[in-house]
């Protein structure tokens, strides 16, 4: 099996190389590469997440980094930065293309790689220093990428992770602090959380 994780910065987390997709960083493309490659002798385990990516960077390199490398499993978490970025210099990118745009990958991919299995993981967002000032906005709107996620998850019939809910259940257990800095990049702890809802979700 060849699982490849594809995303932005809290699927990058510190690859590095990014012409070598078996660099899979230290976040939990890396805690799964472990637990998937200890169980299965015949599997590869790569990373193409790339920081700062919006879902409409996800469809530039879509051939490059996700068809050509003909994985089994494909697992996406985009979102968050298609509202943090109009933040911090407006060019975030709307509700409606997110959707369009993200449908437009996955056609592609079941066209391409017809038997390829799809995991959607939807984005999430906890209070922080990046995500408090604005917290209402910022909540809503990744809420609203989030929905996107799910209903595109049911229209294709694909797994859908709802990483929100879990990181609000391990909020029951430990203050945010544990699982985030900054409200978005999670902590060793939250890949972790991330890690465990996508075995959950996958059936692993």
């Amino acid at each position: 099996m060849r699982y490849l994780f594809q995303g932005d910065s809290i699927t990058d987390c510190g690859r590095g190389d990014y012409g070598n997709p078996y660099a899979t960083g230290c976040g939990y493309p890396r805690l799964l590469e472990a637990d998937l490659m200890a169980q299965d002798g015949d599997c590869e385990v790569m990373n193409c997440g790339i920081s700062g990516n919006r879902v409409v960077d996800l469809l530039a390199r879509w051939k490059r980094d996700c068809l050509n490398l003909k994985p089994d499993v494909i697992t996406i978490l985009i979102g968050v930065n298609d509202v943090w970025h109009e933040f911090g210099n407006h060019d975030g990118v709307s509700v409606p293309l997110f959707e369009e745009v993200y449908r437009i990958l996955l056609r592609e991919t079941f066209a391409a790689l017809p038997q390829t299995r799809l995991i959607l993981m939807g984005a999430y967002v906890m209070p922080g220093p990046a995500t408090t000032p604005d917290w209402d906005v910022f909540s809503g709107e990744v809420a609203a990428r989030r929905e996107v996620t799910r209903k595109l998850a049911e229209e294709f019939g694909l797994t859908y992770v709802d990483l929100q809910e879990a990181f609000d259940e391990a909020q029951k257990k430990f203050p945010v602090q544990r699982w985030t800095g900054d409200g978005v990049h999670p902590t060793a702890a939250g890949h972790e959380v991330i890690a465990e809802a996508w075995k959950k979700a996958a059936g692993v």
